[in-house]
Formats: C-alpha cells, structure tokens, sequence
C-alpha cells in the first residue's frame, strides 16, 4: 500500500475519532506540536531507524510529550508506534492537517511583500480573498517580508500564484526587450 494510502486512511481515522469526541481542534494542535518536534533531525532519525525498539520509541514520545498533548493523541500515537507505521507519522501529520482544512473550510494562504504590512492592509486583503471566491470561507494567513521584491506582493494558496511583484515585473519588460529584434539590432 502506498504511503499516501497509508496516511489518508490513519488521518481520517484520527480526524473522525477527533470529531465524535469534540476534541478535533485540541488535536489539530498536538499535530502541529509533532510538526514542529519532526522537523528535529534526531527525532526524525529515530522514527526511521528499525533498530530502535518500539518501546524505546514510546519512551521517547512519553518524555516529550507527555501533560503537553491530549489522551487520545497520545493513544494514538501509541497505536501507530505498535503498528510500526512510525516512519509514516509525518505523513500522517501533513494529511490530518490537510482534511481538518477541507472540513473546516480552511484556505492556507502564503503573502509575501517587500516590507511590512499593517494589521488593516491585512485584514483588507483577507476580507477581498474571502470575497472572492477563490478560497474556502475561513483564511489562515501565513506573510512574509521579501525586500527583493522591489515593490507590491505575491499571493500563494490552493496551487495558485499570483506575482504582483515590482521585481517579476521588471522581469517580464526585460524579457519583452529582449524578444524586440528592432533592440536588438541597435
């Protein structure tokens, strides 16, 4: 079975376990809580490693996230560690994080700009893309701050890119330039 099969089928059996327990956002923050633990080399070496026992795996988990997330994440994680779908774990993660996005009408957009925007700006440009149609109801807004850009923004969400830049700008002229054989010939 493929690893995207896998990790479908295990998140939304958290995601629906979650659910009839009403405890579906407290999850969705002990995923993101092991998000950022797995971004840990050695923690992510250990979670691959088949030398490591299964026990010394729980020990591991138990040190780090024991009174910091919920019983049924912690069973969970149980579960999938005596299965020995560890190595699946991030996978997992990332597709729980995916379907309690589609359930809770959650568009992750990305903005990057060449300096710091105000609190109204941001809120302005949340309420157009609300507006728009174009993502989901609710909006989880990610920015960035990119001095390279000269000037504008760039929009990311749902695969979409949306280059408002000054710099991809300049960069569209310049191929345009570039393609004029009357310049070209001076």
């Amino acid at each position: 079975m493929s690893v995207e099969r896998i990790a479908s089928r295990y998140a939304k059996s958290l995601l629906e376990l979650a659910e009839e327990q009403n405890c579906l956002d407290e999850v969705r923050n002990d995923i993101k809580l092991f998000s950022k633990v797995a971004k840990n080399s050695d923690f992510a070496s250990m979670l691959k490693s088949p030398i490591i026992s299964t026990d010394k795996k729980q020990s591991v988990f138990n040190a780090i996230f024991d009174g910091k997330i919920s019983d049924l994440t912690k069973k969970y994680f149980k579960l999938i560690l005596n299965k020995r779908r560890e190595v699946q774990l991030k996978e997992i993660a990332l597709e729980f994080t995916d379907q309690y996005k589609i359930k809770k009408q959650i568009s992750s957009v990305v903005l990057t700009t060449a300096s710091p925007m105000g609190d109204d700006m941001v809120k302005g440009i949340i309420d157009k893309l609300t507006n728009s149609g174009n993502t989901a109801a609710n909006i989880e807004l990610e920015t960035k701050v990119d001095p390279s850009l000269i000037g504008g923004y760039i929009l990311q969400f749902d695969n979409k890119l949306y280059d408002e830049s000054v710099a991809h700008k300049l960069e569209l002229l310049k191929k345009e330039f570039n393609k004029n054989e009357y310049i070209k010939n001076l």
